[in-house]
């Protein structure tokens, strides 16, 4: 499952112009998910072998990112793996035979970027971070850097969050192992998809809760896609419940200062 950085990469342009990230991420996943699954399905009704509906497919991804380069002169470093990685399979499986082969570089790809993820905890940023980053543009990143050194709870946060990433990749990689050599290969495509998209959806409402949650106890947008309520501070803590203060609570008001006027200084006036 190679989404989330090339949904990241494609999301910048559109949130410069003013868009959500939303538009970005749904061509990433007609490219890399869909068209895919479609064209190999459309080429196996026609009569084409495994092998070479399987290697025509995966080709559309790898269209992608030479359509890229051709065009912005500039590819993600992912992207490229992402090529290499097609490149790697395609031959391995001429020379084999083996439409097997194929199947299993969708599990190296998500391998990849599983152990990717993961390693990025011990980089100076992690995951989270830099696709925080990324989905908001270069105009946030300021302000995010500036909170990453002073909240030790953005840092945890994130941390975290690159945590449950990489754990999803490695989950589909290791499910996608088991499916890849013992289901018919016809059916492994649209199966790794199916799965695919549950590890992604999971990831994604984990993802959402966690952030939720996060937000309302520090005032802190954990991938900087909300304004902070107090940059680098907690929110004030709310006890749970309290919708009105109680009467304990109430803050004494001191009494009213005498002022000197008119009639100050006089007694009290007799009672008639």
């Amino acid at each position: 499952m190679a989404q989330p950085a090339q949904a990241a990469q494609a999301a910048q342009p559109a949130q410069a112009a003013g868009r959500g990230p939303w538009g970005p991420l749904a061509r990433t996943l007609a490219v890399n998910l869909f068209a895919p699954l479609v064209l190999f399905a459309l080429l196996r009704a026609h009569g084409a072998a495994q092998w070479s509906a399987l290697l025509i497919s995966s080709a559309v991804p790898a269209l992608r990112i030479i359509w890229t380069l051709a065009v912005h002169r500039r590819a993600d470093g992912f992207d490229l793996f992402v090529l290499g990685m097609l490149l790697v399979s395609a031959g391995t499986s001429l020379i084999s035979g083996s439409p097997r082969v194929l199947l299993l570089k969708d599990v190296g790809l998500s391998a990849a970027l599983g152990l990717w993820i993961v390693g990025s905890l011990r980089a100076r940023r992690p995951f989270a971070y830099e696709f925080g980053v990324r989905l908001r543009g270069g105009a946030t990143a300021a302000d995010r850097d500036r909170l990453w050194r002073e909240s030790p709870a953005l840092r945890h946060g994130l941390r975290t969050l690159t945590a449950i990433w990489g754990a999803g990749q490695l989950l589909d990689a290791g499910v996608g192992v088991l499916t890849s050599l013992t289901l018919p290969v016809d059916v492994v495509p649209f199966v790794g998809r199916i799965q695919t998209l549950v590890v992604f959806g999971a990831t994604v409402l984990v993802t959402l809760r966690y952030a939720r949650r996060f937000r309302a106890r520090y005032g802190i947008s954990l991938l900087g896609t909300r304004a902070t309520a107090a940059p680098g501070r907690p929110a004030p803590a709310r006890p749970p419940g309290s919708g009105t203060p109680s009467s304990a609570a109430v803050a004494v008001s001191p009494a009213p200062r005498v002022t000197a006027g008119k009639g100050a200084g006089k007694g009290p006036r007799p009672a008639p």
